[in-house]
């Protein structure tokens, strides 16, 4: 699949034809868009001559996995976070509030940057305590925190441009998703994707899905779409 002929399913999860060769997300841990398989390697190869073990924790997540995660925070049966990261008690939220809670750190389904294979939320293999269960979550990726220095050097190629396309499009609070510095993607490759999500595309897939909290999604999807869907770091591609 080209740049230029971005389906609706693979925009929305729903396949999986743009994705890499299964040997190459073997090599790399997880499975990515096609396009993306030469940058990344690129990148980890001069990651490693820094010292860094640069590993890919999640890549490509299809529709039915996020909407798993969404079902789940939306029942309680997972953590849903403040600004801070803190735990919420979601009984004294009102679905709205649920909602954009879940929002804060979760994509909804069909609207992840997941769903392309362009992004990808990575680590330091290398700088991770035996035992640790990664959480993505700011304390490891902030100043002390056990994956800093991979984000510093990822900062300084970024800013000169040689990250082999790779950038932050969770850089900032913007008012929408959290910052999340260690999520990357690969601009030239998502940026075909971020011109075909369309809030049509998105409110044809919500309405046929089995998805919790789905009448305040339906509600305030053009909101959610402008904050959480669009309201992201464009670098020039």
């Amino acid at each position: 699949m080209s740049r230029s002929a971005v389906t609706p399913e693979a925009l929305t999860g729903r396949s999986e034809q743009h994705l890499c060769a299964a040997a190459d997300a073997a090599a790399l841990g997880a499975a990515v868009h096609r396009d993306v398989v030469e940058p990344l390697h690129a990148l980890r190869r001069e990651a490693a001559a820094a010292g860094f073990e640069l590993r890919v924790l999640s890549g490509f997540r299809s529709f039915e996995r996020q909407r798993s995660i969404w079902n789940r925070k939306a029942d309680g049966q997972l953590a849903v976070l403040d600004s801070d990261a803190v735990p919420l008690d979601v009984a004294v939220l009102s679905e709205t509030e649920l909602t954009f809670a879940i929002l804060r750190w979760s994509a909804l389904p069909g609207a992840s940057r997941h769903h392309w294979g362009t992004d990808l939320d990575v680590y330091d293999q290398s700088a991770t305590p035996n035992g640790y269960e990664i959480q993505l979550v700011p304390e490891e990726v902030e100043a002390g925190g056990m994956f800093a220095r991979l984000h510093e050097w990822l900062d300084a190629r970024i800013a000169r441009g040689a990250a082999h396309g790779f950038f932050r499009p969770y850089d900032r609070d913007r008012g929408g998703v959290a910052p999340e510095r260690w999520h990357l993607s690969h601009a030239p490759t998502a940026a075909a994707c971020e011109r075909g999500l369309t809030p049509a595309l998105l409110r044809e897939v919500v309405e046929r899905s089995d998805l919790r909290l789905k009448e305040a999604v339906l509600r305030h999807l053009d909101e959610i779409y402008e904050r959480f869907v669009t309201n992201v770091n464009r670098p020039d591609t």
